[in-house]
Order: structure tokens, then sequence, then C-alpha cells
């Protein structure tokens, strides 16, 4: 099975409906993702006091020596992450020495697996979770495919219209950026730099809301110092905040990069990609980076200005690549919120593209 659907359409909804309907009856279900935030959330909240329900949430990676059809069912939430292969570092010898695709592991380690996929959430090099890929793969091995597109959008307040004017504007979809019109069911403001989106979040905070602020990946990032406080290494024209923390423990008041969405301190540490992906939250602010400016009549990818180590090797990512992959970053940032998004740029000329698309932040 293959269910398809853009942000916030109800993907992990199901999958999580599943997996709950499927252990009722007995069969044996497994949630796997290929996100360390996503699986240590669910960990957490589904699995409060019960390692038996905690052991139902898996990676993507677990199935390398799996018994075949060893499962009933096999949920694949956030399967765009799925890579070319589940080694690494840590892979014992044996299984090293003749890899198999991470697809085929999967596919084969359960009667029915379901694939639960955003193609334009394809963030990293070496992910592979395409519709096509994964029909091609399981057709040949003489595996009858369903599909299923789900067009009903939960996420962004219900709002359609708002994740179209997100793939437009980015040049996911054809026909161009074009004015935010509004359809009554989310927010979409711009702010005048990151100090003002930070103050309407708060403001958002402060009534009762919750809110998040994330940005692309334009600068250093540093581990905590010595004393324990963090480094504010996301700075703006006088303004800085720190990023989310990578490890797995909290710091201070900071939480640990896979609570960072859900924990109460998230707040005051802006968010990656990797940290925001599979989440949402109320209200949704986005720094746009130095990496995708607007100029003139069109988008240009600036290689140099983004810091992931995932980019750095140009023989592995190319610039086609590259482009397509940083877009598709700004697309998951920007469809995080339930209720609204303010969006703001660092660079002078797409702050101007965004606010006459979307009105004066002034006004706002």
């Amino acid at each position: 099975m293959i269910v398809t659907g853009g942000p916030g359409s109800g993907k992990s909804v199901i999958a999580l409906s599943l997996l709950g309907e499927l252990a009722r009856r007995g069969r044996t279900v497994v949630h796997a993702t290929g996100s360390r935030s996503f699986t240590q959330t669910l960990r957490k909240v589904a699995g409060h006091r019960s390692t038996a329900t905690k052991s139902l949430f898996k990676y993507f990676n677990d199935f390398m020596s799996a018994e075949r059809n060893g499962l009933d069912v096999l949920l694949l939430d956030e399967a765009h992450r799925i890579r070319e292969t589940s080694v690494s570092r840590w892979t014992a010898r044996d299984l090293r020495a003749t890899p198999r695709p991470q697809v085929d592991e999967l596919i084969a380690a359960a009667r029915v697996p379901v694939f639960l996929l955003d193609q334009h959430q394809v963030v990293r090099p070496g992910e592979l979770g395409t519709v096509e890929d994964i029909e091609q793969h399981a057709r040949s091995l003489g595996l009858t495919v369903h599909r299923v597109d789900l067009d009903v959008q939960f996420r962004c307040g219900g709002s359609a219209l708002y994740v179209t004017w997100v793939q437009r504007l980015l040049g996911l979809e054809p026909g161009g950026p074009v004015p935010w019109q509004g359809d009554g069911a989310f927010d979409v403001q711009v702010a005048d730099g990151p100090r003002d989106l930070e103050d309407r979040l708060h403001s958002k905070l402060e009534a009762g809301f919750g809110a998040r602020m994330t940005a692309g990946y334009c600068w250093p990032w540093s581990n905590p110092r010595e004393d324990g406080t963090l480094v504010p290494d996301v700075m703006v024209d006088g303004w800085a905040k720190p990023w989310n923390l990578r490890g797995d423990r909290a710091v201070g008041a900071a939480p640990p990069a896979a609570l960072w969405a859900s924990e109460e301190g998230g707040f005051e540490q802006v968010g990656c990609v990797y940290t925001a992906q599979g989440f949402e939250y109320d209200w949704n602010g986005v720094l746009l980076g130095p990496d995708l400016v607007w100029r003139t009549d069109r988008w240009v990818s600036v290689r140099g200005a983004n810091k992931d180590p995932d980019f750095r090797n140009r023989a592995k990512v190319g610039d086609d690549e590259f482009e397509r992959l940083v877009r598709n970053v700004y697309k998951v940032l920007l469809t995080r919120g339930m209720i609204g998004t303010i969006i703001t740029s660092v660079g002078p000329q797409t702050q101007q593209m965004l606010t006459d698309l979307v009105g004066n932040p002034r006004q706002q």
C-alpha cells in the first residue's frame, strides 16, 4: 500500500489509528519512521508507562535481518525518508558485506507494508522515498501495489489553498508565486525581520497558543558551552538565538532535540528541518536564510550560504539536487502551522517579494 498526501493530510493520523486498531485485533503490527525525533516522541507519548507499546515504534533501519513476512502489517510513516541502504558505521560486518536496498528490507518484513509519504518532503541526499521508487521495486518483485491519495488537508487549518500557495511560491508546482488571498481558514503574515517574528510568536504564546520558530540551515551550529548555556548561532542584524539541541539530553530549560517541537522550552531555540519535520504547532515562524533568495523574477539557490554538512560534497549532491532539496526544506518548514504561519527573510529582495504577495508587515 502507498498512501500519499501533502503536509497535514492525515498520513500519521491514519498510521497511528491503524496501529491501534490492528493491535487490538491481535495482528502483528509495527510503526516505523526514519526520523529520530518523530519516533522518540511517539515512544514517549504513546508508550508512556508501557514498554510493550514503546516496542511498537521502530526505525527503518531496524529490519535488516528481520524475518520475511514476520509481521502482518508494517506502517512506514514519513516514507519519503527511506534511504538507499540501512548500512551505517554501526552495522554488523556480516550485514555490511551484502547490503540490500532499504526498500527491499521493508517490503520483505511484512505481509502488508504500508508506505505513507509526501515526496516533496525529501530533504536529505540519499533519501529515495518516492512513489516511483517504491512502486518500481514492488512490481519487480511481482507484488500488487494499491495507492491511496489523500486530498483533505488537516494541518494548516484545513487550508488546501495555503499548501498550494506554498508549493507555487517555491516553484514546486507550476504557475509561479501568487498573492495570498486568504480563505478564512489559515492566517499568513510577513514579519519585518526576525525580531518582529519572535515578538509576534511570543504574543501567540502569551495568548495560550503553541508556537515555534524555524530557519534554513544557514548558520554554524555550536555545542553548548561548558557552563551549560547555548551559543546564539543564528544571528541577523543584532538579533540572535541558539539552534535547538542536537543530542538526546536536555540542557537547562532547552529540551532534547527529539522533543523540541513538543516540550516546554523549545520556543527559546530555533528549530531546523530535521527537528520540525513530522510535527505541527499552532503558530509557525519561518526565517528564510540566504541559501534561497528571490532575484527579480525567480528563486536563486546559494549553495555557499548553506551550512548543512549533508550538502557539502558537490560530487555527491550536484547543484540541481541541492536546489531541489533546499526548496523542499522550506516547503517542510512553511507547512508546520495549524492556525497560521509568519514568514520573514534575511534577503531584502526576498522580503519585498513576500511583502508584495502577503501584505505590508506594519499593517498586520
